[in-house]
C-alpha cells in the first residue's frame, strides 16, 4: 500500500469523475495518496446516461465522502456528436483519431466541469482538484493538454478568495497526463480498481453495452490489449 504523504492526510479533494478509465484511476490514486475524495460528475446532454451510473458506482467503491451530480444542458449550444444529432464516428484508425479535433469534443466541456470544481473545492477548502485528462490518448481535444491545465491553475488562484487571500494554493492534478492507456490501466490494477464497473462508449445500445467501434470504445480496448488484461466491459455484438 502506497505510503500517504502528510501533506495530503485528511486534505480535501475534488475529483471530477466520469465513471471511465481515466477519471476512475484518478479516484484510486487521489485515494492513495490519502486524500478525502468529493466526487463531482455531470449531466450535461450527453446521449445516454451510463456514464453518470458508472460514476455514483466508482463513488461508492472509493467511499467518496460526496458525489455530486450536476445538472448543465449543453445540447443548448450542441456543435458536438455528443450532445447534438451529429453521428459518432466508428471504426477509425489510430492516424484518423490523432488528426485533427473529433466531432465529439463538447465545446469547453473541461473548462466548465473543471469551473464548477473550482467552486465547489473553494467551499469545502480543499486544495486539490483531481481530473483524468490524457494528452497521450487522447483524441485530439484541446482541453487534455498540459498548458491548458497550467493555464487553468493559474486562473484558479487568481480568481478565488482563498488564492487571492493566499489562504489556499489550488492545485490542478492530472496524474495520468502523460500515460498511455495501457500504463493507466495497469496503474489502476495495482490500486485494486475493479474496471468492471467503468464505462467508456461515447454510443452505447440502450441497455448500456458498448458499441465497441467508438474512438474511445477502441482506445480502451487496445488500452486493455497492450496491458494483457482482459476488458471486462459489455460490447454489443
Amino acid at each position: 500500500m502506497q505510503k500517504v504523504s502528510e501533506r495530503a492526510h485528511h486534505r480535501k479533494s475534488v475529483v471530477l469523475s466520469s465513471g471511465g478509465v481515466d477519471s476512475t484511476t484518478v479516484m484510486a490514486i487521489a485515494k492513495a495518496e490519502g486524500y478525502e475524495i468529493y466526487s463531482l460528475s455531470f449531466r450535461y446532454g450527453q446521449r445516454h446516461s451510463v456514464e453518470v451510473a458508472a460514476a455514483e458506482k466508482v463513488a461508492a467503491f472509493f467511499g467518496a465522502m460526496k458525489h455530486l451530480v450536476l445538472d448543465i444542458d449543453l445540447r443548448i449550444m450542441g456543435a458536438s456528436a455528443l450532445t447534438d444529432e451529429i453521428e459518432v464516428p466508428k471504426g477509425r484508425d489510430e492516424r484518423s483519431m490523432n488528426t485533427g479535433i473529433p466531432v465529439t469534443y463538447v465545446p469547453a466541456r473541461n473548462t466548465i466541469f473543471l469551473s464548477y470544481a473550482l467552486a465547489w473545492a473553494e467551499v469545502l477548502g480543499a486544495s486539490d482538484i483531481f481530473i483524468g485528462v490524457n494528452a497521450v490518448d487522447y483524441s485530439g481535444y484541446p482541453d487534455c493538454r498540459p498548458e491548458y491545465i497550467a493555464a487553468f491553475e493559474e486562473m484558479a488562484n487568481l480568481a478565488t478568495k482563498a488564492g487571492v487571500e493566499g489562504k489556499t494554493r489550488i492545485r490542478i492534478r492530472t496524474p495520468v497526463i502523460h500515460m498511455t492507456k495501457a500504463e493507466i490501466i495497469g496503474r489502476g490494477i495495482a490500486l485494486g480498481v475493479d474496471y468492471g464497473m467503468t464505462h467508456s462508449c461515447y454510443d452505447p445500445a440502450a441497455d448500456g453495452k458498448a458499441c465497441g467501434l467508438c474512438d474511445s470504445c477502441l482506445l480502451r480496448k487496445r488500452g486493455f490489449r497492450e496491458a494483457g488484461i482482459e476488458d471486462p466491459a459489455q460490447y454489443m455484438g
